[in-house]
């Protein structure tokens, strides 16, 4: 996926997140929304730093780093769902393209994805990107709605900065 892609889906993410965390449609919905898509999206810009040092799609592109953003809500409050766009650019990455990441980057440089990928300059890429961002959100509805019991919304929407 290109920076547009993985723009689009942690907007389209950061809103469906906070829309499924506060469905009230009050002020509340706004900040929630606010609260959640800022560090989504920059969580899901960070990998693509690795382009201006390393080596792109392994440097930052691996699951070692994904783990590393997902303590991110035992330290900082204020991101805790930065993890969320990290995890989302590589699942992008993975299902939206032909050349995939390097999951077990520092061990092996091998490089996985998804056998129908497509090519970042495709014209299907915005399409295969919304298509991602629902199954995400269909998770997300799923967790918090379906299965409430391992999720802590009351916990969740205090934490937020907001």
């Amino acid at each position: 996926m290109n920076k547009e892609g993985h723009v689009l889906n942690a907007a389209l993410l950061g809103i469906g997140l906070g829309v499924v965390l506060e469905p009230s449609g009050t002020i509340e919905t706004l900040r929630t929304v606010v609260a959640v898509t800022v560090p989504v999206t920059l969580g899901a810009l960070f990998p693509d730093v690795d382009t201006a040092f390393g080596k792109h799609r392994k440097t930052l592109h691996n699951l070692p780093v994904v783990v590393i953003f997902a303590a991110f809500p035992l330290l900082f409050e204020n991101l805790s769902y930065v993890w969320i766009g990290v995890l989302t650019h590589y699942v992008l990455d993975y299902l939206g393209s032909r050349r995939g990441i390097a999951l077990f980057y520092p061990l092996s440089s091998q490089e996985y994805g998804f056998p129908s990928g497509v090519t970042t300059s495709s014209r299907f890429a915005n399409v295969v990107t919304m298509m991602v961002t629902g199954v995400e959100l269909a998770v997300a509805v799923a967790i918090v709605h379906v299965l409430p019991q391992y999720v802590d919304v009351g916990r969740v929407a205090a934490a937020l900065p907001i």
